[in-house]
């Protein structure tokens, strides 16, 4: 792509260009995470995080009738400390890690050089694109994935349409400004009438086409998605678009592939997409109840025992960050998308006699001999 010859572009070409171009992409010249990134995610925070995932694919496989020969996909491997903990805590099921092939889709070839050297001891392929995969039930992972897809947004203004572009024939001086457009083109692509009792749309056209992708190998194969985002759940759509560096928020049209471009999720559209595609059922709950109901604070306890007091502060001032409604607890949801007849029940996983074992056997793992509970960082990225 030569930047010289693009003067307009719409929003989520925008975005794209300045988190994937390969020439000034944001992510495919940096690592973002961590303290000295630009923000930080849950694995990233505390890796009980990470093994309450590992807890919930354990069990989500013995739902499925434990396949022989099954897909883990996590989508969007970010610094690869959440798939590090997953296998951990899998090496414990030898059964289980046998029948696994462990995928990760990634589009930075940064990232998948950070994710090769911190995975170098496990078996793990990666994937540019997931419609390709072995014709396996599937478990997809996605935590902080689409909200990093570009997305694209409308106006509405007496009854007509307008979409959001980006002038970009001077980097240093990006200006918004908008185009007439007809919202039914877009609606017939979708196949929904987006616009209704809307006077703003945002949306990600890749986040669509990935949902189509992922539910109809799940149709075809079995298997479901995992889908952990800050996001809201009205109806009626807002202006979420947002960029991070340095952990602060900042100008979207400042330092062009120096920050990260993301949004927030609209549930509510999530599930009106799963509805569309038919065969399929969703569940929602916020971060805070999926972590408390798998049993994460159980956890905390069983690896804060016989720490010191400013060890153990830690544990749980980390695990207050995850859960607490005013932190990550509530704006971070939780959705299973699954196959409607064989809908797992996020929420309700103790009443199953399965987790209890599951989670019995993982809490009697010595935390001596783990990697730390600590993690750099202090911030993650957000919006109110």
């Amino acid at each position: 792509m030569k930047l010289k010859k693009i003067h307009n572009l719409p929003l989520d070409e925008f975005i794209n260009l300045s988190l994937y171009n390969k020439q000034i992409g944001y992510y495919m010249k940096k690592n973002p995470f961590g303290k000295k990134g630009d923000f930080i995610t849950s694995p990233n925070i505390s890796r009980l995080f990470s093994e309450i995932i590992a807890i919930w694919i354990l069990s989500f496989w013995q739902s499925l009738g434990s396949p022989k020969k099954f897909n883990l996909i996590e989508l969007g491997g970010g610094n690869g400390e959440m798939m590090k903990v997953l296998i951990e805590s899998f090496k414990n099921f030898p059964t289980f890690l046998n029948s696994c092939n462990i995928i990760i889709h990634e589009k930075s070839p940064k990232l998948i050089k950070i994710q090769k050297k911190k995975l170098s001891k496990e078996k793990i392929t990666w994937i540019p694109r997931i419609n390709k995969l072995r014709k396996n039930p599937c478990i997809f992972v996605a935590n902080e994935f689409f909200d990093a897809l570009a997305i694209k947004q409308f106006n509405k203004k007496e009854n007509l349409w307008f979409e959001k572009f980006v002038n970009i024939k001077n980097l240093n001086k990006p200006f918004f400004f908008e185009k007439k457009i007809n919202i039914k083109k877009i609606e017939k692509k979708i196949k929904f009438k987006i616009s209704k009792n809307q006077n703003f749309i945002e949306y990600s056209d890749l986040g669509y086409n990935y949902l189509k992708n992922i539910t109809n190998i799940i149709k075809k194969n079995n298997g479901g998605l995992l889908l952990i985002d800050y996001g809201y759940t009205q109806k009626k759509m807002k202006n979420t678009l947002q960029a991070i560096s340095n952990h602060k928020f900042t100008n979207i049209l400042e330092n062009i592939g120096n920050a990260d471009i993301t949004h927030n999720i609209n549930f509510n559209l999530f599930k009106t997409y799963i509805k569309l595609m038919g065969g399929l059922g969703s569940n929602l709950t916020t971060q805070k109840k999926f972590l408390i109901k798998m049993g994460i604070k159980q956890r905390a306890e069983i690896i804060s025992r016989n720490q010191n007091f400013l060890k153990k502060a830690d544990i749980y001032y980390r695990l207050k960050r995850l859960t607490d409604e005013k932190q990550m607890g509530d704006l971070f949801k939780v959705m299973l998308i699954k196959i409607k007849n064989r809908l797992e029940i996020i929420p309700g996983v103790f009443n199953d006699l399965k987790f209890l074992i599951l989670i019995k056997i993982i809490n009697s793992i010595n935390p001596s001999k783990r990697a730390s509970y600590n993690c750099e960082g202090c911030r993650y990225k957000l919006s109110t």
